[in-house]
């Protein structure tokens, strides 16, 4: 049996890690740190809130003596980290705290993990691992015939948000080579699924368009990302904790690339069939381009190779598969996503997207058998 420190577990993948890790390992334990900021929500752990072999503790990754108290209290021996300040475009108007918590954080979270891990007066845990979650982000942008991101690729983040996590994936690195600690990273594709918070492309125009408001696409709308289902993520990590090489990154992504307008029809063309009572049909009549964010990267793709031969690692959602689960969850739990939608979350929408400049209102859709057009594909 395992003892989990999960950071961030009340985010969106740290939420959906928890619930994965309580059903395949139920006697595992399963303790949670969080900071509860924006996007922690509490309430995104209720099923798992009853269980006895899980703990929420809310707290900030930067405070190392909380850090070190829970390893020791607890006998971790598996710290997952999650906790991560994530959305590009927050770390555009506000690079701060991206630094702050993906850099500073991780670091003191390297800190405590070596002082109470590796420490021999303090009965070194001779296996332990510290897992890091990154992003596909760290590598920059592809080109439309360059072969997806591998674990070898040059780092070359554009982001804030992305500059960030790469110097957490360094860190993570240097205190393996340095120290010894075992460590494990891996880089996902941009996922999706239950509990994401409705910044986030997927869930955001699912919930404007349940709400009839317009749907803003950036650019173009052809910017290209590798989706991945959040419980194909959640199993991929459990393969590294179970097979990966300690010291080494593996890459985790959906092989499915699309681009955003696609994306955005495709869960358009959803909506039609599974909410045909609307008043804004089709759905794709809401669509809205507006003008591109500063430094917009305009692909990402992801080589999953080496976790395929390496752990047996395969993505078993499609992307329409798991559009429609994503979809019929937030359907069915308006309660939850209703929550979110405060002063400060309405102040958030204003900034990043209503008030940017509109470039053009997008045709009404023919609806669900819509033929995307090579270009969007």
């Amino acid at each position: 049996m395992r003892s989990l420190l999960i950071t961030g577990g009340a985010g969106f993948i740290g939420a959906n890690f928890v619930h994965y890790w309580q059903h395949h390992h139920p006697n595992d334990r399963v303790v949670v740190l969080d900071a509860l900021t924006y996007a922690g929500n509490r309430a995104s752990l209720a099923p798992a809130e009853g269980d006895p072999h899980f703990r929420f503790v809310r707290g900030d990754i930067r405070d190392q003596s909380l850090v070190e108290g829970l390893l020791k209290e607890e006998r971790i021996d598996t710290l997952v980290h999650f906790a991560a300040e994530s959305h590009v475009d927050r770390s555009i108007l506000g690079p701060d705290a991206f630094i702050e918590a993906n850099i500073i954080g991780t670091h003191s979270l390297l800190k405590a993990a070596k002082q109470v891990w590796l420490n021999p007066q303090s009965s070194a845990l001779i296996s332990h691992r510290f897992h890091h979650v990154s992003t596909d982000e760290v590598y920059g942008t592809l080109s439309a015939g360059d072969p997806p991101f591998h674990e070898a690729s040059a780092y070359a983040p554009n982001s804030p948000y992305a500059a960030s996590k790469a110097a957490a994936d360094h860190l993570v690195r240097a205190y393996h080579h340095t120290y010894g600690l075992q460590v494990t990273t891996s880089n996902c594709s941009n996922n999706y699924g239950p509990y994401q918070f409705p910044e986030k492309l997927i869930p955001l125009m699912l919930i404007n368009a349940l709400q009839h408001k317009p749907l803003p696409v950036y650019g173009d709308g052809r910017h290209v990302r590798d989706w991945l289902y959040v419980e194909d993520h959640c199993r991929g990590i459990e393969l590294v904790l179970d097979k990966g090489r300690i010291g080494e990154t593996y890459n985790l992504g959906g092989s499915c690339e699309k681009t955003n307008l696609y994306t955005v029809k495709a869960l358009c063309a959803l909506m039609d069939e599974l909410a045909p009572g609307s008043a804004c049909m089709p759905h794709a009549s809401l669509l809205t381009f507006i003008k591109d964010r500063p430094g917009h990267d305009r692909r990402y793709a992801i080589n999953p190779g080496k976790a395929q031969r390496e752990l047996g690692y395969h993505p078993l959602e499609t992307f329409e598969s798991g559009l429609r689960k994503t979809l019929i969850w937030y359907l069915e739990n308006e309660h939850w996503w209703r929550a979110l939608m405060d002063a400060d979350y309405q102040d958030w929408m204003t900034t990043c997207y209503e008030s940017q400049t509109k470039v053009a209102a997008f045709p009404r859709s023919p609806g669900i058998g819509f033929d995307p057009g090579e270009d969007e594909r």
